[in-house]
């Protein structure tokens, strides 16, 4: 499963702060999708790897 912050409109944004507001806490909306892993050769595994510590984040192969 891959998520990222859900894409919100500007009723779904104020439903949102009225309820940080209520609650008195930041929320944070997640949008997630089923995706499958790619198979990655050990060259490919350590370029991904190589590339993550240069960019400082991490990368996910479909």
């Amino acid at each position: 499963m891959l998520c990222s912050y859900a894409p919100l409109d500007h009723r779904k944004l104020d439903t949102l702060q009225k309820a940080e507001a209520d609650i008195g806490k930041t929320l944070v909306a997640f949008s997630c999708q089923d995706v499958q892993p790619a198979e990655l050769s050990a060259e490919q595994l350590q370029r991904l790897q190589t590339l993550e510590k240069e960019l400082g984040v991490v990368l996910v192969a479909l």
